[in-house]
């Protein structure tokens, strides 16, 4: 079916999984509180899009505010199908947003934008055209490359922030980002046959970032686009989401069994720091220096907890309960201290190792244990009982 098929103001409610009628490109604007800005964006397209390249506009929303039916009076004036998404349960942010904007769009390209007219929609038919000629997979509209500026970032600050993280990310990625001068854009095309939805686990805004890492189409190309500055309202870059992105980028990290395997082990190490104030604590306080450990070994092990917990296996967190995850790696913190001093004295008598190197041998081997066991007993789904991430409630409005 035609664009043209789909009557311009016409307003259905509907529960399925589908969007209107699909053109040559979907433009997923993911959206929290911009009703200031959502009829200057449709405007926007509007008066740069249609002429050039048929397409529809997603707008996955997860506002408090009136932006849905902003959204809703607004598409009465588009020559194109316009639908709203609202997510009741917005779970991953705005990245969280364009996973469900990519799962529902129907088009051969997807071009992410963010709702704030920074992003112009004027460049929409020249990254699908450039995808096209390139064959490629994903095209990033660049602030960093020739004929791009960042000149809409409000503030020194902010520039500043920008740039440490596009440096940050590209040193800890530099196979899977080369070739993306920005991989910190929100602004981007996509090929829906290059992704795969259900593999991406969003946290925050940072979407690109998340693509890239996981699945990453084999081949990638970028135009230079200037940044805009925001039509109305305020940015939604906090120092929470500074935090989220912190534990978004230690999670893609640690993604393989060999990098989570050494993030254990660092974590592990500055489980020492409050292991050590804790004993110190209780002998002041006069207790013996044999139960004082013990206890305080408990405050190294609730530490590491905490930290496996949100950088390491954030993920996994859906397969059991928290208090079931936190007593089977309390027990099997534990079971490091009781299983090492056999293994030390196995290790002396039967191999005729030092004291030293044994104790050394022991460290290792009850470490390595302790990751498996990590791995396999607190964060391991169970079988046949593996919970969905997200239950989807959303209510859809094609407009």
């Amino acid at each position: 079916m035609s664009q043209e098929s789909t009557v311009p103001g016409e307003v259905v409610e509907t529960e399925t999984t589908e969007v209107p009628e699909p053109g040559a490109v979907t433009i997923v604007v993911p959206t929290f509180n911009e009703s200031a800005n959502v009829r200057q964006l449709l405007r926007q397209i509007t008066e740069a899009v249609p002429a050039r390249l048929p397409c529809e506009v997603l707008f996955v929303d997860d506002s408090t505010d009136d932006t849905p039916e902003v959204i809703e009076k607004a598409a009465q004036d588009c020559p194109f199908p316009v639908t709203v998404l609202h997510r009741e349960e917005p779970a991953g942010g705005l990245g969280g947003a364009v996973v469900e904007g990519l799962k529902a769009a129907t088009s051969d390209w997807i071009v992410v934008m963010d709702g704030d007219c920074q992003h112009p929609p004027s460049l929409v038919p020249d990254l699908v055209a450039t995808g096209e000629r390139a064959n490629a997979g994903l095209v990033v509209a660049s602030r960093y490359i020739k004929g791009g500026s960042r000149a809409g970032l409000a503030g020194s600050y902010r520039v500043l922030v920008s740039r440490g993280a596009t440096w940050l990310t590209k040193a800890l990625f530099p196979r899977r980002l080369h070739g993306i001068s920005d991989p910190m854009s929100g602004f981007f095309a996509i090929r829906r046959s290059a992704v795969t939805a259900e593999v991406l686990q969003p946290l925050g805004y940072k979407i690109l970032l998340e693509l890239a890492v996981r699945s990453r189409p084999r081949r990638v190309t970028e135009v230079p686009f200037v940044f805009q500055d925001r039509f109305a309202g305020e940015s939604k870059s906090t120092a929470q989401e500074g935090f989220r992105f912190l534990r978004h980028l230690a999670g893609l990290r640690t993604a393989s069994p060999a990098a989570r395997m050494v993030g254990f082990g660092l974590i592990g190490l500055t489980g020492f720091l409050p292991n050590l104030v804790g004993l110190w604590a209780l002998t002041a306080a006069g207790m013996h220096y044999v139960p004082a450990e013990i206890l305080a070994n408990q405050l190294g092990v609730a530490w590491n907890f905490l930290l496996i917990e949100h950088l390491l296996f954030r993920e996994r967190r859906r397969h059991r309960r928290w208090w079931d995850r936190a007593g089977r790696f309390t027990l099997l913190a534990n079971a490091d201290l009781v299983l090492r001093i056999p293994l030390i004295a196995l290790f002396v008598h039967q191999l005729h190792l030092g004291v030293l190197s044994a104790t050394a041998l022991a460290l290792v081997t009850t470490f390595v244990l302790r990751f498996a066991g990590t791995e396999a007993l607190v964060y391991l789904p169970r079988r046949g009982r593996e919970k969905p991430a997200h239950d989807g409630r959303t209510a859809r409005r094609a407009v």
